[in-house]
């Protein structure tokens, strides 16, 4: 099953026998002050130049969220959406659990398909975003949320996803443009959080062969070398049926990249190999600009 996200001069394909979809996520304020700042400010030239930088690390879309306690969302998110567009082609996820946000954020975006993150299986969620996906022809993430919260079973995140899936169709959303999200838990916490990840995933490919993304970096909170834990996870998850992620494309597109060949899904090697040089050229070009 294929889920096609479009800019204006893009199409991304999403699938589980194509190259996986790296969705960058550095274009949020949470944790990152210098960009909190910035929007506080109204200043896009920092926004701008995160956008384009993941964009040369190889994000193929670029998840957009602004939210910041000192800002007014609705106001900043157009400004922000204009100015990613303005130095960058790839497709956006607009991120907010805000319907005004989500509608100020997909008016803003010139054509094409955008992606909408997030919506889950709480009733005021399913009935206030999802006319909102539908009305822009939009994609959507999921999340394998119920009303209870997060399922502690695999079993039960199926059910938490088929409930998505069910009130997505049944407006006319098609199950192609829904992509769900099989949560990612911290295994500093619970040592089987990880596994459980794995075979919800493994059970929602089987009952519906929908697309599914997840967090990997949420896995490693609280442990050491986090990017060894985060890019672990990110492989086996891969493997299991993920087929795109919100995640640093600096940090795991190298994971990502060589996951992909040897999965198969890289004939000749030459997508491993232009991104290596490719990489390379930008690690020299950064570590001289300092």
């Amino acid at each position: 099953m294929h889920t096609i996200l479009k800019s204006e001069k893009k199409e991304v394909t999403i699938g589980f026998d194509k190259p996986f979809v790296i969705i960058g996520e550095k274009l949020n304020p949470t944790g990152i002050k210098k960009l909190g700042q910035a929007l506080v400010e109204r200043n896009m030239d920092y926004v701008k130049h995160l956008a384009k930088r993941q964009v040369d690390w190889g994000a193929d879309v670029l998840d957009v969220n602004v939210g910041h306690p000192q800002i007014e969302e609705a106001e900043v998110m157009p400004l922000v959406v204009e100015a990613v567009q303005s130095v960058t082609d790839v497709p956006l996820c607009i991120d907010s659990n805000e319907p005004k946000i989500l509608e100020a954020g997909l008016n803003a975006i010139k054509g094409g398909k955008p992606l909408v993150n997030s919506v889950n299986g709480e009733e005021k969620q399913l009935s206030t975003v999802l006319p909102i996906v539908k009305a822009r022809g939009a994609a959507v993430i999921g999340l394998t949320i119920a009303d209870e919260g997060i399922p502690p079973t695999a079993e039960g995140r199926l059910a938490a996803a088929a409930k998505v899936i069910e009130r997505a169709t049944k407006i006319g959303i098609p199950i192609e443009d829904i992509i769900i999200d099989p949560l990612v838990m911290t295994v500093g916490h619970d040592s089987k959080a990880a596994t459980v990840t794995l075979k919800a995933i493994e059970l929602i490919k089987k009952e519906f062969d929908v697309n599914m993304s997840l967090g990997a970096s949420n896995v490693s909170f609280g442990l050491p070398d986090r990017h060894s834990v985060n890019a672990a996870m990110l492989s086996i998850a891969m493997l299991t049926g993920a087929t795109t992620s919100i995640t640093d494309p600096i940090k795991l597109g190298s994971t990502i990249r060589a996951t992909d060949l040897l999965m198969g899904r890289d004939p000749n090697s030459m997508r491993y190999l232009k991104y290596f040089r490719a990489t390379e050229k930008l690690r020299e070009a950064e570590a001289a600009a300092k």
